[in-house]
C-alpha cells in the first residue's frame, strides 16, 4: 500500500490481492474495517493492517450482526436540546456527553477522532441531519448521543447544502464493524422520515425526543 493513512477500495484490493468487488462486498457486509466518506468507502491503513494480522493469525471470530435498536445505544440523559448555530459547540457537547459514559474510557481520543473525521469530510447527510461516527479502542460498546438545535447550524456542511438541526453522534468499539454499520443505517433511516425530524424539532424535552426516536 502507498504510504498514506486513508485508502481506497482499489488500494485495498491491490494490497489484499483480491478483486475490488470482493472488497466492496466485505465493506457492505461490515466484514472489513471501513467507513463511508459521503458515498464512497474509505479505509484506515492502521485498522486494515491490524485486521489482516488478526485474520492471518486466526484470532478473529466471525462477527454476526445482532438485532440492534436505538434504545440499545441511547438513553434520555444523552439527548440534549440546544439553541446554537455553532458546529463546534454542538460537537463539543455531544463528545462530553459520550465521554461521561462507562463505554468511553478516553474522551480526548474521542474528541480527536471526531474532528479528524470532520476534517476529511463533513458528516452532514442531508435533511438537516448529521451523524458523526467513530470506531475506537477506547470505546467498550456502542453508544450514542443526540443534539437537537432550535437554531440552524449553518457552518456544519451537508450533502444537500442545508443547515443542520439534528446531530446523532455514534461511537463503537474498533472491532464492532457489523453492529456499527447496522446502527448507522438504523439511525439514518429513521431520520430520513420527515415526520420523525419534525417531531424531534418540536419535542419539549429529552424524554419526549427519546420516545420519538425509539418508537
Amino acid at each position: 500500500m502507498e504510504d498514506h493513512d486513508i485508502l481506497t477500495i482499489e488500494e485495498i484490493a491491490l494490497y489484499l490481492r483480491v478483486s475490488e468487488r470482493t472488497v466492496y462486498d466485505w465493506a457492505n457486509k461490515g466484514s472489513i474495517p471501513c467507513g463511508k466518506l459521503g458515498t464512497t468507502w474509505r479505509f484506515k491503513r492502521s485498522e486494515i493492517e491490524k485486521w489482516v494480522d488478526e485474520k492471518l493469525s486466526g484470532n478473529v471470530k466471525s462477527e454476526t450482526p445482532e438485532n440492534i435498536s436505538i434504545s440499545d445505544v441511547l438513553n434520555p440523559n444523552r439527548i440534549h436540546l440546544f439553541d446554537t448555530d455553532s458546529k463546534q459547540e454542538m460537537l463539543d457537547s455531544l463528545i462530553q456527553s459520550l465521554g461521561a459514559t462507562e463505554q468511553v474510557s478516553d474522551v480526548d481520543v474521542l474528541e480527536k477522532e471526531i474532528f479528524i473525521r470532520e476534517e476529511l469530510m463533513s458528516t452532514g447527510i442531508g435533511f438537516n441531519v448529521a451523524v458523526p461516527h467513530v470506531r475506537l479502542d477506547c470505546v467498550s460498546d456502542l453508544v450514542m448521543a443526540v443534539g437537537i438545535s432550535q437554531t440552524d447550524i449553518t457552518d456544519y456542511g451537508s450533502l444537500d447544502e442545508q443547515p443542520i438541526r439534528i446531530v446523532c453522534m455514534v461511537a463503537a468499539r474498533a472491532d464492532q464493524h457489523a453492529q456499527y454499520l447496522k446502527t448507522l443505517g438504523i439511525v439514518s433511516s429513521a431520520l430520513k422520515n420527515k415526520n420523525v425530524r419534525d417531531s424531534l424539532l418540536e419535542a419539549p424535552d429529552a424524554t419526549s425526543a427519546y420516545l420519538i426516536l425509539t418508537q
